[in-house]
């Protein structure tokens, strides 16, 4: 059975469940998901789970993303990004040192307001749907990071390409209305490229088509302890393989420096991602096959 994980380089048009449903046929596996969303104007990298690989989603999510976007300046819609209607337009008057000096507010740890357009939900129900029905309801702000934040090029007179860095819920596209508003005169996102994420690179990603063509498209998986690859690794012998496949925690000699380590077995399988503190090791979560 196919187990492992998938760097798609998602094409635009395509939401990333679209993605996990395509991925289910090809590898005949209920068990798919994905570790962070794209909106379907966006491609780049989307780390797809299959098989008892989906355990890891959650740490994938957790991660921080790169992203190139593209801002484009004197145009403000409704979905903060050019698939929207445009709501307001204004005169583009900043130049490129103006935006270079707003940039600095952006960032570090800041508050963002999520959009009505997205899946963050109030009372049970998305925003977007709320927002589709002309509804909008208050929101709270949500603490991210962005760790860089640069000008890379300009794309046009009132357009530039901007690199992102930042934690896991932050919105792009929101970042871009943002930065719009701060300049007054309104911008919002014309483009979104995720070209890192989960510590993949679109050096790592392989398109739909490449996966449709392969003969075998199992081989194009990589193993789950990809993932955990800034990790190190720790091997233990039969009788704490055997503690480890039994959730129950393993004594290690006290030299054995404390975090996270990738835990092997004695065929040199993948066990789990484990803590060790004070010569102790416990999983945090296994993925040895039953």
């Amino acid at each position: 059975m196919a187990n492992g994980i998938l760097i798609v380089d998602k094409p635009q048009g395509w939401t990333s469940m679209d993605v996990c449903a395509k991925l289910r046929g090809i590898f005949h596996e209920k068990r798919v998901g994905h570790g962070g969303t794209l909106d379907p104007m966006a491609t780049g990298v989307l780390p797809v789970f299959i098989g008892r690989a989906t355990r890891a989603v959650e740490f994938a999510a957790q991660s921080d993303k790169e992203y190139i976007a593209a801002l484009k300046l004197g145009v403000v819609t409704n979905t903060q990004d050019t698939t929207g209607e445009v709501t307001e337009t204004h005169p583009a008057t900043a130049i490129q040192a103006d935006l270079e000096a707003v940039l600095p507010r952006f960032r570090g740890e800041i508050e963002q307001m999520p959009p009505m357009f997205s899946a963050v939900k109030r009372d049970g129900k998305k925003l977007y749907e709320l927002a589709r029905k002309g509804k909008e309801v208050e929101r709270e702000p949500r603490r991210i990071v962005i760790k860089a934040l640069d000008i890379t090029r300009r794309i046009a007179a009132e357009e530039y390409e901007l690199r992102v860095v930042c934690s896991k819920g932050t919105y792009v596209r929101t970042l871009c209305h943002d930065i719009g508003r701060a300049l007054g005169c309104g911008g919002c996102m014309s483009a979104l490229r995720r070209v890192k994420a989960a510590g993949f690179t679109l050096g790592d990603s392989v398109t739909l088509e490449q996966i449709q063509a392969a003969a075998d498209p199992a081989a194009l998986l990589r193993p789950v302890d990809s993932l955990f690859a800034d990790r190190p690794a720790l091997s233990v012998g039969a009788a704490g393989e055997k503690k480890v496949r039994c959730g129950a925690s393993v004594s290690l000699p006290p030299d054995v420096p404390g975090g996270e380590y990738r835990v092997y077995g004695q065929d040199g399988g993948f066990l789990a991602l484990g803590r060790v503190k004070g010569g102790t090791l416990t999983a945090i979560k296994s993925f040895f096959e039953v």
